[in-house]
């Protein structure tokens, strides 16, 4: 698929020949690249509803996209950092979460960039439904403070639960994908500037989880 997933889509039977159709069962099991242990789900049997007035039909399981879930999050993928360096429009500071949680503006007296660390720590889990299929992500975000000599000293860290809808439309014979982002909830998990009401952090973080992680995820 590319550098951090490969696919197995070898027959689990012989194909099923009948006189108006044929039946293909492929595996459709998704692996980090180089890595072909199984993954940590159970593939449940399911049928294409009989239709005749097309001339292929393509089904893909639940199962597919769980273990696309797992590759990925074994590989990494959902590892992000956005900073001034990766991001031409992120140019947050600490002097801008100062204005909102005065904590911040105590411990950081001079202004300095912001780098965030998004982290995924649970398998993302896949549901289907039925034009469309969610998303549950559980992670952090890691909040540093960029330093003149380049190192970094971390602010605090934060849970994040999002739970996202993906609808998948053919448009001008080319499958495309909408994606909605229904929930996005924060908790602080660890604060070297004492704590604060997440409440004053969530306009400012949805913002830019939005305009930075939505658009990567729907590009792909």
């Amino acid at each position: 698929i590319d550098d951090l997933a490969e696919v197995d889509y070898s027959l689990n039977s012989l194909p099923a020949v009948f006189q108006p159709f044929i039946d293909l069962d492929l595996k459709g099991i998704v692996h980090p690249a180089g890595n072909y242990s199984g993954p940590p789900f159970v593939a449940a049997p399911f049928a294409i509803p009989d239709q005749r007035d097309s001339m292929l039909y393509l089904a893909f399981s639940e199962y597919f996209f769980q273990t696309s879930s797992f590759a990925y999050y074994t590989a990494g993928a959902f590892n992000i950092t956005i900073a001034e360096e990766t991001c031409s429009y992120f140019n947050i500071s600490t002097e801008v979460f100062g204005s909102i949680i005065p904590e911040v503006a105590k411990y950081s007296v001079t202004p300095y960039p912001v780098m965030l660390k998004l982290t995924a720590t649970e398998i993302p889990i896949v549901s289907l439904e039925q034009d469309s299929f969610t998303v549950e992500i559980q992670g952090s975000m890691e909040v540093f403070a960029v330093l003149p000599d380049s190192t970094t000293q971390l602010l605090f860290t934060m849970n994040i639960a999002a739970n996202t809808s993906i609808a998948l439309n053919i448009f001008d014979q080319k499958l495309m994908g909408s994606l909605c982002l229904n929930r996005l909830q924060f908790s602080l998990a660890h604060s070297n500037v004492g704590f604060f009401e997440i409440s004053l952090l969530e306009n400012i973080l949805s913002y830019i989880l939005q305009t930075e992680v939505i658009p990567s995820a729907n590009g792909k």
